[in-house]
């Protein structure tokens, strides 16, 4: 890709898919990852690339739940690494909570790919937000060697960290997959959830919906969590949001 302007009407877009081809080079994508990032830009189009109000109001209750959870844990797989590392890895230092690399096609050569690149990010995370580089410094990355499963869930994605997904009681999970989404909701947790397509079994299964793009809303949910203030109530009505989200979609269309 060539240099593209800041002015460009798709800067943010572009620069996404830059970062995905970059992190599928490097081995920390899996193949299909590509094909999954365009179908979420496809609903993304439907909302004219921004956050509309509905996906503010998610993420301020996403907000309020992990900061009163008694164990909080974000779950993050290649894309999320690639495109949001450094600001997840920055929710999770003002959480106090561990990040844990949970992916479907498993190899030994992509979970270390990945866990370097969460270790590396870590510097650019204390680059962005030196109020925060002691902080970042001590996020526990975890993913390695799992050592429990998620009940009632076939597959690689089954096995995760005890001190991690499996003991959490609200977790993060960004672009998550409805199998896995269902067992978690299944174990009694309060699962909060980025998905741009709010069709999806994910986002219908999901505790919390934040139905927006991962790089563009991942910076609000930091100033969230780091400013108690914003927070909304924690009875959360995630059906409705949805439709709202929906309404906003067929609105735009008109």
């Amino acid at each position: 890709m060539g240099e593209v302007p800041e002015s460009h009407p798709r800067f943010a877009s572009l620069m996404a898919r830059k970062k995905l081809t970059e992190a599928a080079a490097a081995g920390l994508l899996a193949d299909s990852a590509l094909i999954a990032h365009g179908r979420g830009e496809a609903f993304d189009y439907l909302l004219q690339e921004r956050t509309c109000e509905a996906a503010r109001l998610a993420i301020l209750a996403c907000a309020a739940r992990l900061s009163s959870a008694e164990y909080p844990v974000i779950s993050v797989n290649g894309n999320t690494v690639a495109l949001a590392g450094p600001q997840l890895l920055a929710c999770a230092a003002v959480l106090g909570c561990p990040i844990e690399v949970n992916i479907y096609y498993r190899t030994p050569e992509r979970m270390s790919a990945l866990l370097s690149a969460l270790d590396e990010q870590k510097t650019e995370a204390e680059e962005a937000y030196p109020e925060l580089k002691s902080k970042i410094e001590g996020v526990e990355i975890l993913g390695e060697n799992p050592d429990a499963r998620i009940p009632n869930l076939e597959g690689p994605r089954a096995n995760c960290h005890h001190e991690g997904i499996y003991s959490s009681d609200v977790i993060l999970v960004p672009l998550e997959d409805g199998d896995r989404c269902e067992a978690l909701v299944s174990m009694g947790k309060t699962v909060c959830v980025i998905d741009l397509n709010p069709l999806s079994r994910t986002a219908k299964t999901a505790s919390i919906t934040i139905v927006d793009e991962l790089t563009r809303c991942a910076p609000i949910l930091l100033d969230a969590l780091r400013d108690s203030s914003e927070m909304t109530d924690p009875n959360w009505d995630n059906g409705h949001n949805l439709k709202e989200v929906t309404k906003e979609m067929l609105r735009l269309l008109d």
